[in-house]
């Protein structure tokens, strides 16, 4: 079917529908109040889903006890053999697919549609029965949960093959890439919901706040242009920014829309899909980003009856042009106005850390890097230090080897305020995961603890007779009033 057929028949499918009074509140469909989405999702949140990183096996199960209600199958499977699994919920006449985690690392909305799918189980009795007759009788929703598994098992970002999924949808030399095209082609969805994360450090243009969500209505062609499926796309956003400015008012970014020719998003829209990408970024203290977990159920099940009711449509697309542009402004730890002397040269600066998580033997730890040094005056910290009077100094190493058990957090502390950021272990230590903020090392190669872009953030503010300050792996400590922070670093 061709792009302009695609939007025809839809056209007369909603008249069709709206003559027939199949819409919950036939003539005029009131949009879902928030408060009733929430109830939804304490309701139907999936308890066996409560960390961000997991894998097929996790999955599996959940796949598997779904109810009749669910037609299932099993779309082909992944290069190390994992199953790519697709639930057909509904047998209305708009066709909506929505698939999650292409990239292996990015599984919040994953979780969500769990959530989704224990939502659209539930009991003919309940509070949200009306909801479901409207999507059943109206769409058929066909959910793709985990297109790359392998990548998941690894938390990784490309496949087995070490491509990037979301660049092969022309090329299709993946396995996967493969099946999400044939799903596309088998099933001409309607309407797709394209579901990512995007990192931290998205802001919502010319402010501070975070972008914990960010939208697009993805380009079909390097112009830009805005035909008719793609305004379908920018309405339905419309609905879903109104559900996110009553929760997360500022927090909501649009992603840029720059044509990407081998992206499978820009190629849906181009094949007659209105698709809506969404971008799970951050959100202040969610690290296993739960309630952006929450946000993501919310908005595509506002989504869903809006678009099987039609009030979508009501929407203008230049609400959705309103939605602030995302930028790329946001750093873990912003220190601000602090003194630094290179080759006898003194001058002022601001740095700027940015921390990963990784994960080795299946044990969780951070990594902090200095992302930027400078004039760091556009952007913002998560956390911020105006430092200005201090000077950046160089840490020492303690000369005695300590046994990881046998040093306390207090004697660490001590270290510190005397200018030791370092201590050596026994080797057997290396690699061990701990929480002391401190450097811990082994073996006789020591790093380069000199302050600069090029090494990791570990040194200490202080000003003329006092160290103030103590940055550990791109950690700030103070060393008056230390607190209880937390600290998950590796032996090196």
């Amino acid at each position: 079917m061709n792009t302009t057929t695609n939007f025809v028949l839809r056209g007369f499918l909603l008249i069709a529908l709206v003559g027939c009074h199949s819409f919950a509140n036939a003539q005029n469909p009131e949009p879902l109040e928030t408060s009733l989405l929430e109830k939804a999702y304490e309701h139907f949140k999936e308890s066996q889903l409560t960390e961000r990183r997991f894998g097929y096996d996790k999955i599996s199960p959940l796949i598997e006890s779904r109810s009749d209600v669910f037609q299932q199958q099993v779309l082909g499977k992944s290069v190390e053999g994992r199953p790519l699994h697709a639930l057909t919920y509904g047998s209305g006449p708009i066709p909506v697919l929505l698939w999650s985690q292409m990239h292996g690392d990015e599984s919040t909305a994953t979780m969500a549609l769990f959530d989704l799918l224990n939502f659209l189980e539930g009991s003919e009795a309940d509070d949200f029965a009306a909801i479901r007759k409207v999507l059943q009788e109206n769409l058929t929703i066909r959910f793709i949960p985990m297109v790359n598994p392998d990548g998941a098992e690894r938390f990784q970002r490309r496949n087995a093959l070490h491509i990037d999924l979301n660049r092969d949808a022309i090329r299709q030399s993946s396995p996967e890439a493969i099946i999400l095209k044939a799903a596309r082609d088998d099933f001409e969805p309607a309407f797709g919901f394209n579901l990512h994360d995007q990192n931290a450090y998205y802001n919502a243009s010319g402010t501070s706040n975070p972008a914990t969500i960010s939208v697009l209505a993805p380009a079909y062609n390097e112009a830009r242009e805005v035909n008719e499926g793609r305004e379908e796309a920018m309405k339905v956003i419309v609905g879903m920014n109104r559900v996110l400015q009553e929760e997360i008012p500022g927090n909501v970014g649009k992603y840029n829309d720059s044509f990407e020719p081998r992206a499978f998003g820009d190629n849906f829209q181009k094949w007659g899909t209105s698709t809506i990408l969404i971008e799970s970024g951050a959100y202040p203290n969610d690290p296993e980003k739960q309630y952006i977990r929450k946000l993501n159920f919310m908005i595509i099940l506002n989504a869903l009856y809006e678009i099987a009711t039609g009030i979508y449509d009501n929407h203008e697309a230049s609400a959705y042009q309103a939605i602030p542009d995302n930028a790329s402004r946001l750093m873990d730890l912003l220190i601000k106005n602090v003194r630094s002397e290179t080759n006898g040269y003194a001058y002022v600066t601001d740095i700027g850390i940015r921390r990963s998580v990784r994960y080795q033997n299946g044990a969780r730890y951070e990594h902090g890097e200095v992302e930027d040094w400078g004039d760091l005056s556009i952007y913002y910290g998560y956390e911020e230090l105006d430092a200005e009077g201090m000077t950046v100094a160089k840490g020492k190493v303690w000369g005695k080897e300590v046994a990881l058990e046998e040093i306390s957090k207090d004697e660490v502390m001590g270290l510190l305020r005397e200018g030791y950021l370092a201590i050596k272990t026994p080797e057997e230590n290396k690699g061990m995961v701990h929480d002391l903020p401190i450097l811990i090392l082994t073996g006789d190669q020591l790093p380069d603890l000199e302050p600069s872009l090029s090494n990791a953030p570990n040194f200490f503010l202080k000003n003329d007779n006092e160290f103030l300050y103590a940055v550990i792996n791109g950690n700030l400590v103070d060393l008056q009033s230390p607190g209880n922070k937390s600290f998950k670093q590796r032996v090196q």
